[in-house]
């Protein structure tokens, strides 16, 4: 996947680390994986977990097979390893096999497989929600990324991802394109955790 769907090479800087962001442009399972990593951990340390991974398994990419197959237990162990891949290991490890095991069943563990045909946005977000660990949210994140990042746009792609899918939006990892934009991001999602509390505890008062 280093060329995007409109053949533009793919430059990514999410992890901010070029190995990794290298692996996440070039491999869709990586970008997958990243993206259910991306829970209550920094932005970079998620999507930088699939270059890890792949690493601590000997190997420059990532395989749905492979992992669909691997000894839970030992797979485990890959997360659990100091440095672990997440500040909670154990849960992802076992969410990143069950991805991997439904891509096998159901794409025939083809990660892109997912969007390549999709003929709308709408279809490729129910394809996208229907991947284990990938909630609403999670799926229009991953969305607008292929759509800003990987140009995979299949009609009413910006729609289908909601607030996610605006240009010039810096919502969410989608949006990250270099240190600079990481900070906005990150800046956002503060705000929005803010006003999140504020209206929680504004509801509480009444």
């Amino acid at each position: 996947m280093t060329k995007s769907d409109d053949g533009r090479d793919i430059t990514l800087r999410i992890a901010q680390e070029p190995a990794a962001d290298e692996l996440l442009a070039r491999s869709p399972l990586a970008a997958l994986v990243g993206m259910l990593l991306d829970q209550q951990v920094p932005m970079e340390w998620a999507f930088a977990g699939p270059h890890a991974l792949a690493q601590r398994m000997g190997k420059d990419d990532l395989d749905a097979h492979e992992i669909a197959s691997y000894d839970p237990e030992a797979f485990t162990g890959l997360f659990t390893d100091k440095p672990a891949l997440h500040r909670y290991p154990g849960s992802m490890a076992k969410r990143v096999q069950q991805l991997c095991q439904f891509l096998v069943a159901q794409y025939d563990g083809e990660a892109a497989a997912v969007w390549s045909d999709a003929a709308t946005g709408a279809e490729l977000r129910r394809r996208l929600n229907a991947l284990p660990g990938f909630g609403t949210q999670k799926a229009q994140i991953f969305l607008a990324l292929l759509g800003k990042q990987f140009g995979v746009r299949p009609p009413g792609w910006r729609e289908a991802a909601g607030p996610y899918g605006e240009e010039g939006s810096h919502r969410s990892v989608a949006d990250i394109t270099g240190p600079e934009s990481l900070a906005e991001v990150r800046a956002y999602k503060q705000e929005a955790k803010q006003a999140a509390k504020a209206a929680k505890a504004a509801a509480k008062g009444k």
